[in-house]
């Protein structure tokens, strides 16, 4: 890091923040969720923006605030309402625990979020990030944020030629962050760096010369192609595991299962099924999985689609395929619980995106049409 200028110079610091915030008032993007008076919406955005565009954001937290116009009404709301509403975001830990979190916001803060750093720390899925960024945005309090945008800003700003991700370096970056905020807008600031490294100063082909702190940036004077930094680190190769999953059908239904509610994807719906393990077909597979899971047993069918996947830590082929149930009933054993259900309720259950889209290629079959149009009541319930 280069003992900038920039930082030694008051009066250039207040040149900078100037700067920056006259671009970020004429220049920000108009966001359901910004300019409005309410920490909760503040708070909704943060969480889904740690895994989301804000582009891609938008529909998303507007279905979200909608179901649950307030936190009482989150708290209130039962799990699987929940988890529905944030269907197609992914990480639906995160979910849970902003349903936990209004919970707490009910019970003990009076239904009221808190304004203070360390109260929002207190909250479940509430980290140091989330926490600074609710406090300054919602509350104008002076806490520096440090988020993928912010810190390539920085690093370029000050010529960091080391790993970001180390400790060490991060809390120089959230030292120079403090150093640099505007202590009367606090939230603004925080905003106009982001905002600035979303659509100026991006990973692959910066706009310097839109930039309108140009003049401070040490990257752009010392190096020949600014993209250069934040430093690149390689990332390991994620494992691929081919999966199968079996729509199985008992007459007119077919069954889903809820996966555990601790682990990956808890609480969702699925077609059940899992990983293939070597040397096995995928009819063995599936046969295998769903005796282990549910203890009965199927003959599978049609192969119907399969989905390619991708998760943080691995990636996925989701092999899809026709079933029927033979005998045997079903137990909860590798699950939480079971249903026999027509087509047209799946739109009524949250669902991991891979499933969905087996759902899409299946309404697709002409010989299918007629079970996604006809009501429950016009059908027998099966056991």
């Amino acid at each position: 890091m280069v003992d900038a200028d920039l930082l030694n110079d008051f009066q250039s610091i207040l040149r900078f923040q100037q700067k920056l915030l006259t671009w970020y008032d004429s220049h920000k993007r108009q966001l359901p969720w910004r300019d409005v008076s309410d920490p909760y919406h503040v708070w909704i955005s943060e969480i889904m923006l740690q895994q989301t565009r804000v582009e891609q954001m938008r529909t998303y937290f507007e279905r979200f605030a909608t179901a649950f116009p307030t936190i009482n009404a989150l708290a209130a709301a039962p799990e699987d309402k929940v988890l529905k509403a944030w269907e197609g975001l992914g990480y639906y830990a995160r979910a849970r625990n902003l349903h936990n979190a209004a919970k707490k916001v009910v019970a003990e803060f009076s239904g009221q979020l808190p304004e203070t750093f360390e109260e929002l720390l207190s909250l479940p899925g509430v980290g140091d990030y989330t926490a600074a960024a609710i406090s300054s945005i919602a509350f104008n309090r002076a806490h520096p944020v440090l988020d993928g945008n912010v810190t390539r800003v920085l690093c370029r700003l000050l010529l960091v030629e080391e790993n970001p991700r180390k400790t060490a370096v991060r809390k120089r970056l959230i030292a120079v962050a403090q150093r640099l905020m505007v202590t009367t807008r606090p939230g603004d600031f925080n905003q106009s760096l982001m905002e600035l490294g979303a659509r100026v100063c991006t990973p692959f082909r910066p706009l310097c010369s839109e930039c309108p702190v140009e003049k401070f940036c040490s990257a752009q004077r010392q190096l020949e192609d600014p993209a250069l930094l934040p430093i690149k680190v390689r990332k390991t190769k994620r494992p691929h595991y081919d999966v199968t999953a079996g729509l199985i059908w008992k007459g007119p239904y077919l069954l889903i299962a809820q996966r555990p509610a601790k682990g990956m994807l808890g609480g969702l719906w699925e077609f059940p099924g899992g990983k293939c393990e070597e040397g096995e077909s995928y009819a063995e597979c599936l046969r295998r999985e769903i005796k282990e899971e549910l203890d009965f047993d199927i003959e599978v069918g049609d192969h119907l689609t399969s989905v390619d996947h991708g998760y943080s830590h691995f990636t996925i082929t989701l092999h899809a395929f026709e079933a029927e149930y033979l005998r045997g009933k079903p137990q909860a054993i590798g699950c939480d619980d079971w249903k026999w259900v027509s087509p047209k309720e799946l739109d009524d259950f949250a669902m991991p995106r891979a499933d969905r889209r087996v759902i899409e290629t299946l309404a697709r079959r002409p010989e299918r049409d007629y079970l996604f149009s006809l009501s429950t009541e016009e059908r027998m319930r099966v056991d």
